[in-house]
């Protein structure tokens, strides 16, 4: 059996986060907000850029923790469009900054962030049973139901598109390929939810 066909054969990051995070269901809110930033700092780049970066990423971004985050201003931003270990876009440093507000707001009013999130799929990921990856979509009905949730909060650079690839990585949806050796646990993972 053959790991799904969007893995660089050989590649050692990408075959370690596809076989141990990819998929997997993501249940605590900071670490889907965490994925939700890096997702949108993705937009126009190769996730592997992203995946590569993530130890820099969390460590500019004070591990991800979004009191601290929340309260970055214009230092903070200047120190991060320096960082040569992240993606350097202001437009990107601040959607982050009002991301982290958003998440506290969602956590402190409910559901929470992951209770948002999760929602979107009724609490259960989506099975669905790829030949290839090819035949996956690039955004569903419930893709768009979460970009304009969080969109409609003030959270940018999360639409429909990106919205679907933080559901696939965050187990939201199972888009292993039907004969990678990873579909049928990550199934098993969803279904005891």
């Amino acid at each position: 059996m053959a790991l799904c066909g969007w893995v660089t054969a050989g590649d050692a990051d990408y075959e370690a986060y596809h076989d141990h995070e990819w998929g997997v269901p993501l249940t605590d809110s900071r670490a889907l907000w965490e994925l939700s930033v890096l997702e949108g700092f993705q937009a126009g780049l190769a996730w592997i850029t992203i995946l590569r970066k993530r130890a820099t990423f969390r460590a500019a971004f004070a591990g991800f923790d979004p009191v601290q985050v929340a309260a970055f201003g214009e230092a903070d931003i200047q120190r991060l469009l320096g960082d040569a270990g992240i993606v350097r876009s202001r437009a990107k440093i601040e959607a982050t900054i009002r991301s982290a507000r958003v998440f506290l707001e969602l956590e402190a009013a409910g559901p929470g962030f992951a209770g948002l999130v999760w929602d979107v799929v009724d609490g259960r990921p989506v099975q669905n049973s790829w030949a290839s990856f090819r035949d996956a979509p690039v955004e569903t009905e419930q893709s768009r139901m979460l970009s304009a949730l969080l969109r409609q909060r003030g959270i940018r650079f999360f639409g429909p598109v990106i919205a679907y690839a933080f559901m696939q990585a965050a187990g939201l949806v199972n888009d292993h390929e039907t004969g990678c050796p990873r579909h049928e646990p990550v199934r098993a993972l969803g279904e005891a939810m």
